[in-house]
């Protein structure tokens, strides 16, 4: 199915987050959230909480009409962002990404939620979700483990202008609701 028939904006609640369009007004909030250096350690855009360079970051994410502010309910902050995109080598498919939240969301319930939220919309139309993660990017890459993605390949892919190698995992509908289902009951599914 084409991305233009899927709704890349959607307004998404959870427990503890709520997820919408990323707006222009979001600038300063989400560079705010941004500006860590150790948000960004590890990831290929190593720089990216500099404000010249995540300029540029939010203005590629923001053309893109598919990208979402991630907003801790509680405080009514932007603590992240992530986004639905069309994987280069499954045109016919769907990918999260570009995701990143506050340091103070990691290690908890936040990125499962954030997760949970975008997968459960995605997966009214398609029945396998990608992402693709920078090879360094360990922390990505076992949060994606956590939730049950698989890693499938590597590629090069031109995701942020430039090819670079990706480790690209997926994620089903059915391990999703199998893995989902298993939780509520308190059985881990490898």
């Amino acid at each position: 199915m084409p991305l233009g028939d899927f709704d890349c904006q959607p307004a998404l609640y959870g427990n503890t987050l709520k997820l919408r369009a990323l707006a222009a007004s979001d600038f300063e909030a989400l560079f705010l959230a941004a500006s860590d250096s150790l948000i960004w350690a590890g990831h290929p855009a190593s720089d990216r909480y500099e404000r010249q360079v995540f300029e540029a970051y939010f203005a590629a994410r923001l053309a893109s009409a598919k990208a979402l502010a991630v907003i801790g309910l509680e405080s009514g902050q932007i603590v992240g962002m992530s986004s639905y995109y069309t994987p280069p080598d499954q045109p016919e498919s769907i990918a999260i990404g570009y995701t990143f939240l506050v340091r103070d969301k990691w290690g908890g319930d936040a990125n499962r939620e954030l997760k949970a939220l975008m997968l459960e919309h995605a997966f009214k139309v398609y029945d396998t979700v990608y992402f693709h993660i920078g090879p360094a990017n360990l922390r990505s890459q076992k949060a994606l483990l956590k939730i049950g993605a698989g890693h499938l390949y590597d590629a090069e892919l031109n995701l942020s202008g430039a090819p670079a190698l990706c480790k690209c995992y997926g994620l089903s509908k059915a391990l999703w609701l199998a893995n989902t289902k298993a939780q509520q009951h308190g059985v881990h599914v490898p």
